[in-house]
């Protein structure tokens, strides 16, 4: 039912416009109540003979959609007005030749914003670039809307969209598959029923444009597609009608100030010579500050003792701009914002990236938005917000949307739910980019970035991703830095992976390491992440995309081997890469994707694969401990020290070389001198890392402690390999001990194991990763040497 009381004005012509109440709209714009969009279905299109195709998998909204008004939410949180028309549902649809002209009938129907190759779309059909999709429907302007410019409005569609209404083209093609473009086409309509004709063409990956990772394939479930999956061509965002002033608002830029209690605003305009603009921050219904200014120029809004958006207080002020002419409002709109700050500087000699001026580490997943039943569109916007609060659920206080944009109503909940995002471009094709291809990639990411600029969940532009159709990456930077100074860029994510290029600039210097968690450290002007680590398997019966096709960079044989090792991971960023410079890592994945099954959750979001509160402890204890950094431990260089077990039962105990293997023995002091020479070991820097160390050989000068195949031995050598393997960082244990983990392996440590040493993994599959002991047979003391 549509509460027109809150949402129409008695009087709509020009130079009229109605006065709403912030919380009114807020709450019915941004939550999607059906209010808004009752009179937005405009003129049924279709007959009720569409049917959805079988999904591959059945999510728990798949069922859900309704078939005439699927994505009813008001799709534009930032910029919000009252009144709109959702034109979501059913269109006749056809495809044709590429190269064809309008068909002259169009015998099948698809339901939008649902991409062809979906099963929710109603067609479930491989789209290549030999073909063109043409989607038709009809539509009746309210009455209302009289003497107001009406403005044709599309979330997202790939590629080359064309739109005509009433048989006249309107605007120039669109080009672009992440961006949302809007008509106005006013002039274009007519009198009671309108017909509105879109045509899209989508190369995927033979064209240059950004695809991310979509590939024409088969649409349904089949073997093998690696990190690559269905493509999703055509309309996958909202498309909606808006009434708009001839004079308008288009966009809000906004930038908090904290150092200087404000909020930097532009308020951009169409048709708005001699306006001025009004913006008023408000909380609660309670003004906290205004300002007035040109339209189209940065002026401030006082906001005093700003509360600060963080992850654990995503507080959001409302915000609403009003257009003014003289003592007339000729247009106003809602929004919000978050009072927040992001980035780089040196914590106790460390460069991190800081939040409000504070270093807190970023936890977050690979987030690549594909779903079984939509592929490119989720099924509904409940089912938008679930991978982001599940996100929360595990601890998480950031997400990678990993080289797709999703819909603005997806950056709505990040904000809402205190998310920081790091943004990837799309990219294009592997392949090296012509200059055609260039100059439209750039253009779209501006253009991206204008989208979401003011989205105080956005902390981070990620460029490129592994190389994949690198090129001009420093300048590039550079660019996208000058264009949004307020946030991070990264130039390269997995600068280390793939043959990618460093532009050796940016904020952030970015590894890609699986299983990881690596090494990654500060370079001289950046601060150090982990783009891409983990990619941990399970392959869950009866939620598999294609049964027995699954892969992942770990198979783990087991829930509880899985949540041993990922939270493993998490304990060793924690424990030994966050010491050493570490300050964001970003796991994959949040769910399987197609025959990836590397999530924390099942592709179709029913089963997730791991204990919810232990993730959540861990990930806690993470950002936790970067906020209040333990004292890092030290050993005693150039000392002798023998090193002796704490399992209960075997504390006498000590870790000794023999015969160029090495054990632990029980050593008193009536043992041989031969057997406490073994046991003693001068403590020297690490040979690969100073702030770690090795262990020299009290009677083999030159030998070291060394991991080779899991296990230990006392050898000499040379080589970065080498002094990788004879290096160990050393973690806080209990009661005053150390744990020693491997400086190139972080997440595995020394272990006794039936009196051998060992390298275990927590949640390893070896005997010598068993639960059992695990933290007592890793920790040691570093006792007086047997051997002075």
């Amino acid at each position: 039912m549509r509460r027109t009381s809150l949402l129409r004005s008695p009087v709509h012509g020009p130079g009229h416009r109605r006065w709403w109440v912030t919380t009114a709209l807020t709450v019915l714009a941004l939550f999607g109540s059906a209010a808004l969009t009752g009179p937005a279905t405009a003129a049924a299109a279709a007959p009720q003979a569409w049917t959805p195709k079988p999904a591959p998998m059945t999510t728990p909204w798949t069922g859900q959609v309704p078939v005439d008004t699927p994505l009813p939410e008001y799709p534009r949180p930032q910029l919000t007005r009252p009144d709109w028309a959702n034109l979501n549902g059913i269109w006749d649809f056809a495809v044709t030749s590429a190269d064809a002209g309008r068909p002259a009938s169009f015998p099948q129907q698809i339901r939008v914003p649902f991409v062809a190759e979906s099963a929710l779309s109603g067609i479930q059909r491989r789209i290549t670039q030999n073909d063109k999709l043409w989607y038709k429907r009809t539509f009746t302007v309210p009455s209302g809307w009289n003497g107001r410019r009406v403005q044709l409005h599309f979330g997202a569609s790939d590629w080359r969209t064309t739109v005509w209404v009433n048989d006249r083209q309107a605007g120039a093609p669109h080009s672009g598959g992440f961006d949302a473009f809007s008509f106005d086409i006013t002039d274009l309509l007519g009198s009671g029923t309108n017909t509105v004709v879109v045509s899209v063409w989508d190369p995927t990956q033979t064209g240059g444009q950004a695809v991310g990772k979509q590939r024409i394939s088969d649409v349904t479930p089949h073997p093998g597609g690696g990190i690559f999956y269905t493509a999703a061509s055509g309309i996958w965002q909202t498309v909606w009608l808006e009434p708009t002033a001839p004079a308008h608002i288009s966009r809000l830029d906004m930038v908090p100030d904290l150092t200087n209690n404000r909020l930097k605003v532009t308020v951009r305009g169409t048709g708005t010579n001699g306006h001025q603009a009004r913006v008023t921050v408000s909380t609660g219904g309670s003004t906290v500050g205004t300002a007035t200014g040109p339209v189209g120029s940065e002026f401030t809004v006082p906001v005093p003792s700003a509360r600060r958006w963080t992850p654990d207080d995503p507080f959001l002020y409302d915000v609403r701009a009003d257009l003014l002419s003289g003592g007339t409002t000729a247009d106003s709109v809602g929004s919000y914002t978050g009072m927040r700050s992001v980035g780089v500087a040196r914590v106790d000699g460390v460069l991190r990236p800081v939040l409000n001026g504070e270093f807190v580490f970023q936890t977050g997943t690979l987030d690549q938005g594909y779903w079984p039943d939509g592929i490119y569109t989720a099924p509904s916007d409940a089912a938008l917000r679930y991978d982001l609060q599940k996100h929360k659920d595990l601890g998480f206080n950031m997400v990678r949307k990993h080289i797709k944009v999703e819909p603005q109503r997806w950056f709505y909940h990040a904000d809402r739910l205190g998310l920081l995002v790091w943004q990837d471009m799309p990219s294009m094709d592997l392949r090296t980019p012509d200059a055609a291809a260039r100059t439209q990639w750039e253009a779209e990411y501006d253009r991206v970035i204008d989208q979401h600029r003011s989205s105080p969940s956005v902390v981070m532009w990620v460029n490129q991703n592994e190389g994949w159709g690198q090129y001009d990456q420093a300048r590039l930077a550079n660019e996208v830095k000058a264009y949004d100074p307020s946030r991070l860029v990264n130039n390269m994510s997995g600068v280390n992976c793939c043959g990618s290029v460093d532009g050796g600039n940016g904020d952030v210097v970015d590894h890609h390491v699986y299983v990881g968690p690596g090494t990654t450290v500060p370079d001289a002007g950046r601060a150090a992440v982990l783009g891409e680590y983990g990619g941990l398997g399970l392959k869950v019966p009866g939620h598999e995309w294609y049964p027995g096709g699954g892969f992942s960079y770990e198979d783990q044989p087991d829930a509880a081997h899985l949540g041993n090792r990922f939270v493993g991971l998490l304990d060793a960023i924690r424990e030994v890469r966050l010491p050493r410079g570490l300050s964001g890592a970003v796991y994959t994945e949040i769910t399987d994707v197609e025959n990836e099954a590397n999530g924390l959750l099942t592709y179709d979001r029913q089963v997730v694969k791991v204990d919810e509160a232990r993730v959540r402890a861990a990930n806690r204890a993470l950002i936790d401990a970067s906020r209040s950094p333990a004292a890092p431990v030290t050993l005693p260089t150039g000392q002798y020290r023998s090193l002796g077990v704490t399992t209960p039962g075997l504390t006498n105990r000590y870790v000794r070389h023999r015969d160029g293997a090495v054990f632990t023995e029980v050593v008193d002091g009536g043992s041989s001198a031969l057997l406490k020479n073994d046991a003693t070991w001068r403590i020297v820097p690490g040979l690969a890392d100073g702030s770690c160390y090795s262990f020299e050989s009290r009677n083999y000068p030159g030998e070291y402690l060394r991991h080779r195949d899991y296990r230990v031995y006392k050898e000499s050598g040379s080589g970065d390999l080498f002094r990788a393997d004879a290096t160990f960082c050393p973690v806080r244990g209990a009661n005053g001990a150390v744990r020693l983990s491997a400086r190139n392996f972080p997440e595995q440590y020394l272990r006794h194991y039936d009196a051998q040493l060992w390298l275990a993994t927590p949640g390893g599959t070896h005997a010598w990763d068993s639960p059992a002991l695990f933290a007592e047979d890793t920790t040691w003391t570093v006792a007086a040497p047997w051997a002075p």
